[in-house]
């Protein structure tokens, strides 16, 4: 376990770090979702996001940025953001994941950090992200100042995710 003095680095992923979001997506996906969805539900998500063509259309055609967060220039968590093309400078984080032996430890605050300041650097005003409605990080998103923006129910397959959109202003 990384102590509080661990030096922690965050930088952008490229295509040949794919291999690295998918181990790290391994590690977090499951222990993430458990409690929330079905294991057939977690299953097809996965399969649908994180296949190594899936993440190369995500960042070359979909136009998202990947991060990567180090401590001790080892791999322990990532997000991804891009802008939302139908309302201009805001922003949304589609993916925040750090590793469960990593949590508590106050790097979700320093990843969110890097993406905000990423998007303000882009022009962004504010930062959106959807969590499920019986995720526990919710309470993590309004402490980082994300409020509840609105509930949206949206199809994954055969599945329901049943989210709220949290908003952020930066600006």
């Amino acid at each position: 376990m990384p102590s509080s003095a661990a030096p922690i680095t965050i930088q952008p992923a490229t295509l040949a770090d794919i291999p690295t979001i998918i181990g790290l997506a391994e590690a977090t996906w499951e222990p993430t979702y458990r409690f929330i969805v079905s294991k057939e539900q977690i299953e097809y998500m996965y399969r649908v996001i994180y296949t190594p063509a899936s993440l190369q259309r995500q960042m070359v055609d979909d136009g998202h940025s990947f991060l990567l967060l180090y401590v001790e220039e080892h791999p322990a968590g990532y997000a991804s953001y891009a802008p939302l093309p139908a309302e201009p400078g805001v922003f949304k984080m589609h993916k925040i994941y750090v590793l469960p032996s990593h949590q508590g430890q106050g790097l979700g605050q320093h990843v969110i950090r890097a993406v905000e300041e990423a998007v303000l650097q882009a022009g962004g005003h504010a930062l959106e992200l959807n969590v499920n409605r019986r995720n526990p990080a919710i309470s993590f998103y309004e402490h980082q100042g994300f409020h509840r923006h609105q509930e949206v129910d949206i199809a994954i397959g055969p599945y329901w995710m049943n989210d709220y959109v949290m908003r952020k202003e930066l600006a």
